[in-house]
């Protein structure tokens, strides 16, 4: 691997408007697969919301909207909140779990996090009859240690030198699903998973800049798969493939983006697995394509294409949280499952 140090500041970043102004997409096709970094440019962060900057709009949010009730639910190794937005609380209707950011690195996840929970709280017509039919839950930025750059080893090899990959202990939370051995996973399960027992679960990851669409040279926008331990039921298995083939149909319809099947692994350590197999949740992975920081400069994307990311998260929430309050989920067609090209040159880390 390519540690060379990048002695690079961060300057002014990407396409992320402020929170509150709503964001402008073009409607032509594009496939999100802006500018990669090359090794000669500044990235640039900043205006990706700081861990201060999320917990203000939440509590803003929190504050004008009858629908959303904010929760703390843990904190990180160095003692930050880690927060929980709620929307519904019918226990007779399904909810589902959206999960971003286990990984500080991956950050346009929680960018579109944040944006669906703003969409959540307008009261709208659309809004409130969805909301009467599922429970949605969002827990925004798993790692919120790593995503400061807060962290208890040295980020001197990393392109940028803002986020990390790893919490504060330097442990992946994404393997450690079963063990639980730090604060952050141990309150995801103790006080999200076990006391909500959510139906669905979307985890949100970043995969490499450079993933193609089977064999061809066509970058992805990003990749889905389900769990895949042999261990799973198979009926949480038919449910989880369900699940992405309302949001695999979703960005591929809407013209941003093009999505291939990701290539992991099958260890109950990861939460894609771990979490299907221990509480029968249905559960999908979705990669979405770059990272705001890393050691290999492969995995780095350019910020020109951030507003389609983003838009390309919010949608794939919007649609799934709307596929199973409708329950139209339930006749989501997953045979395209079976020629779904496998992601090429995947050089990302495994979930």
């Amino acid at each position: 691997m390519n540690k060379n140090k990048k002695w690079i500041k961060c300057t002014v970043s990407g396409l992320l408007i402020a929170s509150g102004i709503s964001m402008t997409v073009p409607t032509s096709p594009v496939s999100a697969d802006g500018p990669f970094y090359n090794g000669n440019e500044t990235i640039k962060n900043e205006r990706l919301h700081s861990y201060e900057e999320m917990v203000k709009l939440l509590e803003r949010l929190d504050t004008k909207s009858e629908a959303l009730s904010l929760e703390v639910y843990g904190q990180s190794v160095k003692g930050r909140d880690l927060y929980l937005a709620k929307f519904g609380n019918n226990e007779s209707n399904p909810t589902v779990l959206y999960l971003t950011q286990q990984h500080g690195n991956e950050t346009l996840t929680t960018e579109g996090a944040l944006k669906f929970i703003q969409h959540l709280t307008s009261n709208s017509k659309e809004v409130k009859e969805m909301l009467e039919n599922v429970n949605i839950l969002v827990a925004p930025r798993l790692n919120v240690d790593g995503a400061e750059g807060d962290v208890n080893f040295s980020l001197d090899d990393y392109v940028s030198g803002t986020h990390t990959r790893y919490n504060a202990n330097e442990v992946d939370l994404n393997r450690d699903h079963v063990a639980r051995e730090q604060p952050e996973t141990q309150s995801l399960h103790e006080n999200v998973l076990q006391r909500y027992s959510p139906d669905y679960m979307i985890d949100l990851h970043h995969q490499g800049a450079e993933t193609t669409l089977g064999d061809t040279d066509e970058l992805v926008s990003g990749s889905i798969l389900y769990p895949t331990n042999e261990e799973v039921d198979p009926e949480v298995v038919e449910k989880s493939k369900q699940l992405g083939a309302v949001l695999y149909n979703t960005v591929e319809s809407r013209g941003f983006g093009t999505l291939s099947k990701y290539i992991g692994g099958s260890a109950q350590t990861i939460s894609r697995n771990g979490l299907a197999v221990e509480y029968g949740i249905a559960t999908l992975l979705f990669e979405m394509r770059g990272m705001a920081d890393h050691y290999r400069e492969d995995y780095v994307l350019g910020q020109k294409s951030n507003g389609y990311l983003i838009k390309q998260a919010v949608i794939g929430m919007e649609a799934t949280a709307k596929a199973i309050a409708d329950g139209s989920i339930n006749e989501a067609d997953t045979s395209f499952w079976d020629t779904l090209p496998e992601s090429s040159y995947n050089k990302s880390e495994h979930e």
